[in-house]
């Protein structure tokens, strides 16, 4: 599985977001290939193996007080590593611009799924083209609940 926290344009924008948060959230995606501003937070997940922090940024979207993010890893037939880090623990951290978040990660299912789904395409359209490309991988829809 391959570790996208030391992609180069990945590893930049996580040292971005613990820099400058505010010019990390909302980035330009414009200069790796991407359509231009998109909204991004910072999740931080443990390690399933290590229990070590793992950060890492997603392009996210909010309702009714939730964070939601795609699982795609780019349409790759597996998912991303922070996913099953967050099967295996749910609870994670999240940067979301300055603000400082505790969250429970769930998974959307069904309807719920194909709303969030929806929505979220209105935010990066290439998440339609990278669940064609992932085949029989349907991409998981994570819902990230923030806690008191």
């Amino acid at each position: 599985m391959t570790n996208f926290s030391e992609v180069p344009w990945i590893k930049a924008h996580i040292e971005l977001y613990q820099r400058d948060p505010e010019k990390a959230h909302m980035w330009d995606s414009s200069a790796v290939g991407g359509p231009g501003i998109l909204p991004t937070l910072l999740l931080t997940t443990r390690g399933r193996k290590t229990g070590a922090p793992r950060p890492l940024p997603l392009i996210y979207g909010e309702l009714e007080g939730n964070f939601v993010v795609i699982a795609s890893k780019g349409g790759m037939p597996e998912h991303p590593l922070w996913y099953h880090n967050l099967e295996a623990t749910p609870d994670c951290e999240l940067r979301v611009g300055a603000r400082q978040v505790k969250a429970l990660a769930r998974f959307a299912e069904g309807s719920e799924r194909a709303r969030l789904w929806r929505r979220m395409a209105l935010i990066y359209p290439p998440y339609d083209a990278y669940q064609e490309r992932a085949g029989k991988r349907l991409i998981p829809v994570v819902v990230l609940e923030p806690v008191s």
